[in-house]
């Protein structure tokens, strides 16, 4: 199998259990593909087999996290600042499994998080005041000493809040239409299963 390799705090334990079922010979023939260099890193320090970074073949799994999720299974996702990366894989996935906590599914997407949006450097203050014509309130993500944040890609992040979202689909179209914007972090009809985890135990939801 061709395996996506997700993302953050919640994917890397599923990169970590993959690679420990391959060294157990439970798991056999699986190749993989990183969403980060942060992940990429990681799968080749664990030994997994990694596809080349131009993506030569259609994935048929994906494990990744998200920052939130509607009841139609819409994400916000790029918390760990890899949306872009995530969303290319996704587009390839046969199956993009979602696996998140129980405080991340929420009744509309933008009551509990903001929408990342990945803005080119240049000109971006632009961008930044056509997110506040659209109804955001634009924070430029900085790292935890105070520099700029800086995407696997080169690009800035401009964490968004728009509040509850409407029409979350609408945002996204004109999210896309804008150059400059390089991606965003609403995941609109890609997820196909959700696996949420609480103290109740674990629930798994298809599309």
């Amino acid at each position: 199998m061709r395996v996506g390799l997700g993302t953050g705090s919640t994917a890397i334990f599923a990169t970590r259990l993959i690679a420990e079922r391959l060294r157990s010979g439970e798991l056999r023939a699986i190749v993989a593909f990183a969403t980060s260099t942060a992940t990429a890193h990681e799968a080749a320090r664990l030994g997994i087999p990694m596809l080349p970074d131009d993506l030569p073949e259609d994935l048929d799994v994906t494990i990744d996290g998200a920052d939130e999720v509607d009841p139609a299974l819409n994400l916000i996702k790029g918390g760990g600042g890899a949306l872009l990366r995530e969303k290319i894989v996704a587009q390839v996935s046969a199956r993009e499994i979602i696996v998140v906590d129980e405080t991340k599914p929420s009744p509309r997407l933008g009551t509990r998080w903001p929408v990342p949006v990945e803005v080119l450097p240049f000109g971006w203050l632009a961008q930044a005041r056509y997110l506040e014509a659209l109804g955001a309130t634009c924070v430029v993500r900085q790292t935890r000493d105070g520099a700029r944040f800086v995407t696997d890609s080169g690009n800035m992040i401009l964490d968004c809040n728009f509040g509850p979202i409407a029409d979350a689909r609408g945002l996204a179209v004109a999210l896309n239409s804008r150059a400059g914007i390089v991606e965003h972090g609403l995941f609109i009809g890609l997820a196909t299963d959700l696996i949420v985890a609480g103290a109740g135990g674990v629930s798994h939801r298809g599309r």
